[in-house]
Parts: C-alpha cells; sequence; structure tokens
C-alpha cells in the first residue's frame, strides 16, 4: 500500500516550507528558492504522484485494492503531487507566485471533497488531514494576493499538517507492516 510514501512525501514538503513562511528561516534568496524548489519537486511532488499512481492502477486495472475511499485518495495524491511538481520548478525559478490563487481555488475544493470523503465513511484522521489540506490552500490564496498574513498562516498550516502527515505515515507502516491498530 503506497500511502505511507505519499503522507511521508507531502509531510517532508510540508515541513521543509512551512519554517521558512513562518519564521522566515532560511531568508529567501536565490539558493534558498533553488533548495526548497529542488526539495518541492521530489518529495511531495514525486513520492505523491507514485503513491496516486500505484493506488489508480490498483483500483482500476488490477483492483487489487478494494476499499472505496482509495479512489479519494488516488485522485489527492495524483493531483497534489502533480501540482506539487509545478511548486517546486515554480520556487526553483523564482517565478512570480501569484497566479497561485487560482490553483489554490480548486485544491481547495479538492480538499474539503476529500475531508467530506473521509469524514463520511469514518475515517477522522484522513478527514482531519483534508481540513489541514483546507487551511493551507486557505493561507495560500491570501499569501498568493499578498495579503500579508498569508504567508505566515501559511507556514503554520504547512508545519502543523506536515507533523500530521508524519503521524499518519508512521501510524500506516505501524499497521501494516506490525499488525498495529493505530488510528489512521
Amino acid at each position: 500500500m503506497p500511502l505511507a510514501l505519499g503522507f511521508f512525501g507531502l509531510g517532508t514538503g510540508y515541513l521543509i516550507y512551512g519554517p521558512q513562511e513562518l519564521f522566515g528561516w532560511p531568508k529567501r534568496d536565490e539558493r534558498v528558492d533553488g533548495s526548497t524548489g529542488v526539495w518541492g519537486i521530489w518529495l511531495p511532488g514525486f513520492c505523491q504522484f507514485v503513491a496516486g499512481s500505484i493506488l489508480f492502477v490498483g483500483l482500476t486495472w488490477f483492483q487489487v485494492f478494494k476499499e472505496a475511499p482509495l479512489y479519494m485518495a488516488a485522485l489527492a495524491f495524483s493531483a497534489y503531487g502533480i501540482h506539487w511538481f509545478a511548486i517546486g520548478y515554480n520556487r526553483l525559478r523564482m517565478h512570480d507566485p501569484r497566479p497561485n490563487a487560482g490553483m489554490c481555488v480548486a485544491f481547495f475544493i479538492l480538499s474539503v471533497l476529500g475531508a467530506a470523503v473521509f469524514f463520511t465513511v469514518g475515517d477522522w484522521p484522513v478527514g482531519l488531514l483534508f481540513i489541514g489540506l483546507a487551511l493551507v490552500y486557505a493561507s495560500d490564496f491570501f499569501a498568493a494576493i499578498g495579503v500579508g498574513f498569508g504567508e505566515r498562516a501559511l507556514g503554520f498550516w504547512h508545519i502543523v499538517t506536515g507533523l500530521w502527515l508524519m503521524y499518519l505515515m508512521i501510524a500506516t507502516v505501524y499497521n501494516i507492516s506490525l499488525g498495529a491498530s493505530l488510528p489512521l
């Protein structure tokens, strides 16, 4: 099951971007943007894209995954992974972040959909993840349009949601590899 990979990749990306956005550390410059851009492409971008692709293939071609909510997970991991390719590349190239405002609307809607799906099936830990994601995109919208508190709020939600993603990764690994029953 590729869930742990997707949780780990996104969580790592959030924990890399969050401190810079919330605390201004490290201060953005060409070198920092280059480094965070590369991390954005490879950790949250590639890990989520791989996780989403495996889920879609497993759900549709080989039907090895049977749980219906995994369709939402496949959509989310794939879409968020692809969008991180763009975020990382734009940061790497120091492109203007204002066009992210429109992206934020679409990903806010995707996040609300994910929360609705997972809370409906009683999976509150993943439902909480999607609430965190919705807060990330609401904050990112304000950051993109230049509202002062937007970037700090984005950093805060990146760190909080990144830590929750680390919990979800740990719970997934423990539950699958050790037969534990952590909430997931």
